[in-house]
């Protein structure tokens, strides 16, 4: 089997659903933001805060490739295939499944994930009240290389269980 990364802006549920279908299917599941902060021994907060995002994209795409050969589902951060030759390195070496929502939905998750304490680099700055213009023009400027992946799951139109579901099945017929 090859490797199934999981694209989509912060919040569509990458991680959450990428580990819920691993664990029903039998697969190993990595966060590549895990990783990261494995491997960097800092948060991807504190790491970006100290190094900077150049540094930042810089581990992430050598942990990207450091995944070649890995069989079962990666999620990869919200920017991942916007970076470097990312997205064509993930097309070429395994399948993209693209977690799309809507910008409103998005607003929503990440908002309540703020008052939860979850801490986001690229919101740091962010306004509340700035959050959901910043999303809508975050989310149209990845929209280019999200629309490489090849094949595309509307998660803001489903339950998580109908999410979780529909990339299982996808997955199995692949």
């Amino acid at each position: 089997m090859k490797t199934w990364y999981l694209w989509g802006y912060m919040g569509s549920g990458k991680s959450s659903l990428g580990r819920e279908v691993a664990r029903s299917l039998g697969l190993e599941f990595r966060d590549l933001d895990v990783l990261i902060a494995h491997e960097s021994g800092m948060s991807i907060s504190d790491f970006m805060a100290a190094r900077g995002e150049l540094a930042f994209r810089k581990l992430e795409r050598q942990l990207l490739h450091e995944q070649e050969g890995f069989s079962g589902i990666l999620s990869c951060g919200g920017g991942t295939p916007c970076y470097y030759d990312n997205a064509h390195w993930m097309l070429e070496h395994g399948n993209t499944a693209y977690l799309s929502a809507s910008v409103s939905w998005l607003h929503q998750r990440l908002a309540a994930s703020r008052v939860r304490g979850t801490k986001r680099p690229l919101l740091s700055g962010v306004r509340d009240e700035d959050l959901a213009e910043f999303i809508a023009k975050h989310l149209f400027e990845r929209q280019h290389f999200y629309a490489m992946a090849e094949h595309k799951i509307s998660v803001d139109k489903l339950s998580s269980a109908d999410a979780a579901a529909r990339l299982a099945a996808l997955i199995q017929t692949k």
